[in-house]
């Protein structure tokens, strides 16, 4: 959707579903009964391949509020970033506000961040946690992350890429004109902005159900930020094969002297077979890495889509049932 020039509520917030069925009706009511006395706003819930009642709760929420709750059915699990792509060409708000599903995110914190990008003019907004109340793979992913996003993305170094965060409308307009399959939302917004503002939220505890974020989810998602926004990680080839030459040209130059200087040189299989392991771990390396920039390449080339909406529901769903998100 997002279409014309003026936006016809105050606030979208977009929220990616998955196996939610325990938090996302509170969650829709409790953002609906913070934020409707104070103007138009509208939420967008995105139905990630869901396998247990999400889907009937969701759309539930849109037949109760079809002028509020907009509810788009995803055909099979995409992953959160192309869920929150969807959502966001599904949204008309001045201002859209992504959160999770999971109710660690407090509804009225949303409206914080909302308020200080009105307020301030900013074109994002991040929200930073005192502490996070995740498990400790999610910790220990989230940091690694970060350290990757100042290396590749040219990220401010006290700026915690959170995924409860407040965009733009122009953001927005900017964001989703990307169609590539492997979509990073922070990745996008950071290449079109450095316009950011950061509140301070509380993250609450999680007190049903479990993260959706799984090792091999959270691996894709490096993987989306090291090939898909970047080419640093070929320079790093580049700079690995130059030092591995210039390694094998010191240790050539090294025997050279000593054969010169008729001085005994060690000579064994196991020398050889770390020498041999090293090159060619550095080459496998080198390949993978050129062959997942290609293999991205072909995927796009090939239209892969971001997400498919099998169908949608509540607010604006008459303009568009079916079709490629």
């Amino acid at each position: 959707m997002l279409t014309g020039d003026k936006p016809s509520v105050d606030l979208s917030i977009v929220v990616p579903v998955y196996n939610a069925e325990q938090t996302i009706a509170a969650l829709t009511q409790q953002l609906i009964d913070v934020y409707r006395h104070r103007g138009p706003m509208q939420i967008v819930l995105v139905n990630d391949g869901s396998g247990d009642r999400s889907h009937q709760l969701c759309l539930k929420m849109s037949e109760k509020y079809p002028d509020i709750v907009s509810y788009l059915r995803l055909a099979k699990n995409f992953g959160e970033h192309n869920a929150v792509m969807a959502g966001l060409r599904r949204t008309l708000g001045a201002y859209v506000v992504i959160m999770d599903d999971d109710l660690q995110h407090r509804p009225e914190d949303a409206i914080r961040l909302f308020e200080e990008a009105r307020a301030k003019g900013f074109d994002l907004v991040y929200s930073y946690f005192p502490r996070r109340e995740h498990n400790w793979l999610r910790r220990l992913g989230s940091r690694f992350n970060g350290w990757v996003a100042n290396f590749m993305l040219d990220k401010p170094k006290d700026l915690y890429l959170s995924s409860f965060k407040c965009m733009s409308r122009w953001l927005v307009r900017e964001i989703v004109k990307y169609r590539g399959p492997y979509p990073y939302v922070d990745g996008l917004a950071l290449r079109c902005t450095r316009n950011i503002g950061r509140v301070e939220v509380v993250h609450q505890q999680r007190e049903v159900g479990r993260s959706g974020y799984t090792l091999r989810k959270l691996i894709g998602l490096w993987g989306s930020m090291f090939v898909s926004f970047s080419v640093m990680p070929l320079r790093v080839s580049t700079l690995l094969g130059f030092a591995l030459i210039g390694l094998s040209a010191a240790g050539s130059i090294w025997v050279a002297i000593e054969k010169l200087a008729g001085r005994h040189v060690p000579e064994g299989w196991p020398f050889l077979a770390i020498i041999t392991m090293l090159f060619a771990g550095a080459q496998l390396l080198i390949l993978g890495i050129v062959g997942e920039y290609l293999g991205r390449l072909y995927l796009a080339i090939n239209e892969t889509p971001q997400a498919v909406v099998q169908d949608a529901h509540g607010l604006g769903a008459a303009e568009d049932r079916t079709g490629d998100a």
